[in-house]
């Protein structure tokens, strides 16, 4: 408290009942410069804790919600031949909620190593190449002449379930 003493004495002239006022007010507020400081020292430790905290929740939840999403990606391997449906971003000719966005089935023809694949329409006239995301599996019905077809047709297999 000593330096306290000195500030008031050399900075302000005031009464002595003033200054032991102010003195022990200073008291009152702990205002002790070494423990001010410590108690500063640590609520910014506790600050840097809550922080690193914070961070790591945030860290695991996208971590956890990754897991989530990629569990329902499906394994889209093509082989040529398979029939596809192909996912028309711009199709807005009719604009409506029962519209499919989807166009085909066509048929792949080459799958590249780059995700591209070769697909045609079914009577071979079109050929043309895009990304495999934008297709899926076609597991309608085969429109073949003859007495019966039987089409079985199995459960997607997830990334995940291999």
């Amino acid at each position: 408290m000593s330096s306290y003493k000195l500030v008031f004495e050399k900075a302000c002239h005031l009464p002595v009942e003033l200054k032991h006022k102010a003195h022990w007010a200073l008291r009152l507020l702990n205002l002790d410069i070494e423990t001010a400081g410590t108690s500063r020292v640590t609520e910014l430790h506790e600050l840097e804790e809550f922080r690193f905290h914070a961070f790591e929740n945030a860290r695991l939840y996208k971590e956890k919600m990754k897991m989530i999403h990629d569990k329902h990606i499906l394994d889209r391997n093509f082989k040529p031949g398979d029939l596809v449906l192909l996912y028309n971003s711009r199709f807005r000719l009719f604009p409506g909620k029962l519209k499919s966005q989807c166009s085909g089935p066509f048929r792949v023809v080459q799958v590249f190593s780059s995700g591209a694949v070769e697909i045609e329409s079914k009577d071979g006239t079109n050929k043309f190449t895009v990304n495999g995301q934008r297709l899926k599996h076609y597991l309608g019905m085969v429109e073949e002449k003859g007495d019966r077809v039987v089409i079985t047709l199995e459960e997607p297999q997830y990334a995940n379930e291999e």
